[in-house]
């Protein structure tokens, strides 16, 4: 099976494009590099990806429609689409909000056109969010859950990505699934995420600012959970349901772990003590997330099973083996 991945030099995306050449796919890989964050790390991860039979890069943003149409027109066997290029990080929201409704918005349009023109597509996957939950506070977080009160501009765009995709598979009968992934982790993670700013400061001896004064919990998932998720998900196209044949689904890992317990699994995998800086809580943040799985568990068979133990532990030595630190 041919399968467009989006994002492909991402964080999510490299470990995607990674599993599905394991079993054997074709994988059409699609990413801008932009500058989000150091885009060696980028370039490091197609590096890998890049020595892989059955894989192709194509330096293209989403929003590029007519790029987009091109790669479309010279790859019509594609059945599978994986999107999980995003203007990603809450808190960049505040400094450049044109960059989410450009990537977000106008490149979830590009995809759902795209889509829509693919003859053989069987199936659409697409990166959500768990801040589409807002300000919630009731626990777990659950799909049934209201989710029209957001407190980020990111939030906000996801939410959009979810509405834009339920009406273009209702429309064009287009199996469609969104996924609400939750503070996922691991090695070959983003520099802007807790586990790599955390583990970058301790090591250099630096403190490390710590929100709502350390009162935070995070569904922490692991990206082998996540890639696990995802492919299960591709694998069982939705069916029709009040006319579109559209899903939504949480992949998390069903334990809210405190953030200064995490904080802790950092200090016992580096064996270094963390000089911790307390701040307020910032603007558009959340205290605490926390998934309900219990659909993706009955539906594809989604059974995380990363403790943050291991997880951190693997994330750290992955971070001095790549840094030689």
């Amino acid at each position: 099976m041919a399968v467009l991945v989006t994002g492909a030099a991402g964080f999510i995306g490299y470990h995607t494009a990674m599993a599905l050449l394991d079993r054997g796919e074709r994988v059409i890989g699609v990413d801008n590099f932009n500058h989000y964050y150091d885009v060696s790390l980028k370039e490091a991860r197609y590096a890998q990806l890049d020595t892989r039979p059955g894989f192709e890069m194509h330096r293209i943003d989403i929003s590029d429609r007519p790029a987009m149409e091109h790669l479309a027109d010279g790859n019509s066997e594609i059945e599978g689409i994986v999107h999980l290029a995003a203007q990603a990080g809450v808190r960049y929201s505040l400094e450049n909000p044109y960059a989410y409704i450009q990537s977000n918005v106008v490149g979830q349009m590009v995809m759902l056109e795209l889509a829509r023109n693919l003859p053989h597509l069987r199936h659409m996957v697409y990166a959500s969010s768990s801040s589409v939950y807002g300000g919630n506070t009731k626990l777990p977080f659950a799909l049934e859950d209201p989710v029209d009160h957001p407190v980020s501009l990111y939030a906000a765009t996801k939410r959009s990505d979810e509405l834009m995709g339920h009406c273009y598979s209702h429309l064009y009968r287009i199996p469609m699934t969104g996924l609400r992934f939750f503070t996922v982790y691991g090695r070959w993670g983003r520099p802007d995420m807790a586990a790599f700013i955390f583990t970058k400061a301790i090591l250099e001896g630096r403190p490390i600012k710590v929100f709502n004064h350390g009162d935070m919990k995070r569904d922490f998932t692991h990206i082998s959970d996540i890639v696990s998720g995802i492919l299960g998900c591709l694998d069982r196209p939705p069916a029709a349901e009040d006319g579109a044949p559209h899903k939504l689904y949480n992949l998390g890992n069903n334990t809210p772990e405190p953030l200064m317990r995490f904080i802790e699994v950092i200090e016992r995998s580096t064996n270094h003590k963390a000089e911790i800086d307390f701040q307020p809580m910032q603007p558009g943040d959340v205290k605490e997330t926390y998934a309900d799985i219990e659909a993706s568990r009955r539906d594809f068979g989604f059974a995380p099973k990363t403790s943050i133990d291991d997880g951190v532990a693997d994330f750290v030595a992955w971070y001095r083996e790549y840094h030689d630190v």
